[in-house]
């Protein structure tokens, strides 16, 4: 069930540091940077991802530079300034110059970008990071055509559960729960299936009669105040960081790398954007939506929890792969954008192509 393909394919590069020794600072910050690092090719989007412990009172501002294919280099740009116990926890807006912007997460380049520096600023007394990645891309001016597969056995991960509809009008202050909830209901999913997640005193707080908690926690702990919504991809990482799990953001290819995920063991976070016709079996249109694959049929469809479900018990869904597949990787979409989120001894499937 891995068939090679012969067509364009997004040109993706994620490289992970190990980020130790932070510099001091004359105004008492700590600053640790990656160097120059060459992508390969022209990529035309940026998006770092990391996690990381910041006591009571500490932060940390993830920040990047890069170097067009002329040669110049462009300012550097704050990815993300980021707490777990928020204050802050922000999304930067209004940087965008002649070189490129940065749109919540992502810093899309208006001249492409062949070389590129991270900067890690510590803030406070006993923030550590404990996984940095940045991952470098330029998607096809078409996704690829989906490649038939051949039937091969089933395989499907018990990951609970969790319907963001569940979760209608909870906590304004968080982006109100419902229909703007499907990051913090993915997460909560693939957390709980790794079991993860906020104790029974980190949740107290959500209140009584609440069907997950943990939704409401993951809610909570990804706030980006100034996007004001829960959908920010570092953020959403950051926050499993918390529990002691791995993750990066990357694109995948196709679904045959995303399946190679799914039977490692691994449940992936994927973002994408349909009309209900391009999908069937959805029911609903979407301008941008998160949700867990969790296996694959016997003759290769998508099984999936979507927490666009009106319950828990209708959050299993089977989607036909080839339109799952059109509608992920094409870049009025997402472009295969995935989050990939595990315990630090687990091991990924075998990658040749550098996106993880």
């Amino acid at each position: 069930m891995s068939p090679v393909l012969t067509v364009d394919l997004a040109r993706v590069a994620l490289t992970r540091f190990a980020v130790r020794e932070f510099a001091p600072e004359p105004d008492g910050d700590d600053v640790w940077t990656s160097g120059e690092r060459l992508v390969g090719f022209a990529a035309t989007q940026l998006v770092p991802s990391w996690t990381a412990r910041t006591p009571p009172g500490s932060w940390i501002e993830v920040a990047l530079r890069a170097r067009s294919a002329s040669g110049d280099l462009t300012k550097w740009y704050v990815m993300g300034r980021w707490s777990e116990h928020g204050e802050p926890r922000t999304s930067v807006p209004g940087q965008g110059d002649a070189d490129g912007d940065v749109a919540v997460d992502t810093y899309v380049a208006r001249r492409p970008v062949t070389a590129y520096e991270v900067r890690v600023t510590r803030h406070g007394a006993g923030a550590r990071v404990t996984g940095l990645g940045v991952m470098a891309s330029a998607l096809p001016p078409r996704p690829p055509e989906p490649v038939p597969v051949a039937p091969g056995p089933a395989v499907e991960l018990a990951v609970p559960r969790h319907s963001q509809y569940a979760h209608a009008g909870h906590h304004p202050r968080f982006d109100g729960g419902g229909a703007n909830w499907c990051g913090p209901a993915s997460l909560a999913m693939v957390l709980a299936f790794w079991g993860r997640g906020p104790s029974a005193a980190e949740l107290a707080w959500v209140g009584d009669g609440d069907p997950a908690p943990a939704v409401d926690h993951a809610a909570a702990g990804t706030y980006d105040a100034s996007y004001q919504g829960t959908g920010n991809w570092p953020f959403c990482v950051a926050y499993a960081g918390r529990y002691g799990l791995s993750g990066f953001v990357t694109r995948l290819r196709s679904a045959t790398e995303l399946e190679g995920f799914v039977r490692a063991g691994i449940p992936v976070v994927t973002s994408q954007s349909f009309k209900a016709a391009e999908l069937p079996g959805a029911g609903y249109s979407t301008n941008g939506h998160l949700l867990v694959v969790t296996g694959f049929t016997a003759e290769g469809d998508v099984v999936v929890n979507d927490p666009a479900a009106p319950s828990d018990a209708e959050v299993r869904r089977v989607y036909p792969r080839a339109a799952f597949e059109r509608v992920w990787l094409r870049s009025s979409g997402s472009g295969g954008i995935a989050s990939i989120i595990h315990p630090p001894e687990y091991p990924l499937p075998l990658c040749t192509d550098g996106n993880w």
